[in-house]
């Protein structure tokens, strides 16, 4: 770089908490990326993103993009544990309402939408780094699927879902305020269904994260 030159503009990862972000960091170029982890729950995501955002473009030095990352549920049958997946939409499965005919997504009710694109550039960067990444829209829920009921319903009402996690929306939200590009990242931990942590493979999913981060660069 010669002397004056501005640096090349960085990639924000957003996690929700420290494990994760410790595992991107562990397979990321800090030059090219920056890691912050944010807090659980699509708000938290939302506010943290946003302030991360803001401060970046206050001092002149905007990120070139956004990522959601971090470990998740994943749908059986579309997204084995220890697999990664990128989100061509990031979908907030349950903002909304219920009614006695099921339930009715925002959109319906005329107050916004529930879906949010992937940025085309980043999603195609990042599928072309990671090929054998699964692309599929990712959920996003304030309330991790916990029963075969639930799974089953989410898994009708969103035939394109490949995984659940609860920040992608919050953090989409913000970047789309923003107007920075977004992508979300996720690998899998655990099948959707039933709560049962003996089934959870978190050391696979950390490691499969930090593969993954790699390719942020």
């Amino acid at each position: 770089m010669t002397a004056g030159a501005a640096a090349p503009a960085r990639l924000l990862i957003i996690t929700a908490v420290a494990a994760e972000a410790d595992a991107v960091r562990a397979g990321a170029d800090p030059a090219a990326v920056e890691v912050a982890a944010v807090g659980v729950g699509p708000a938290a995501a939302a506010a943290g993103t946003a302030r991360l955002l803001a401060l970046a473009e206050a001092a002149g030095r905007p990120y070139r993009g956004v990522v959601s990352a971090g470990i998740a549920g994943g749908f059986p049958g579309r997204a084995r544990v220890g697999a990664t997946v990128l989100g061509a939409r990031t979908i907030a499965a349950d903002l909304g309402a219920e009614s006695p005919d099921g339930f009715i997504a925002v959109a319906e009710l005329g107050f916004g939408t529930s879906v949010l694109d992937a940025d085309p550039v980043l999603l195609k960067a990042l599928s072309q780094a990671l090929p054998d990444a699964i692309v599929g829209d990712i959920l996003t829920l304030a309330t991790v699927t916990g029963t075969a009921g639930t799974a089953a319903v989410l898994r009708e009402r969103h035939p394109a879902a490949v995984a659940e996690a609860m920040e992608g929306y919050g953090v989409a939200s913000a970047a789309q305020t923003a107007a920075v590009p977004f992508a979300e990242l996720r690998t899998i931990s655990n099948p959707i269904g039933p709560r049962d942590r003996a089934a959870w493979r978190l050391r696979e999913a950390f490691a499969a994260l930090t593969v993954a981060a790699a390719a942020c660069g």
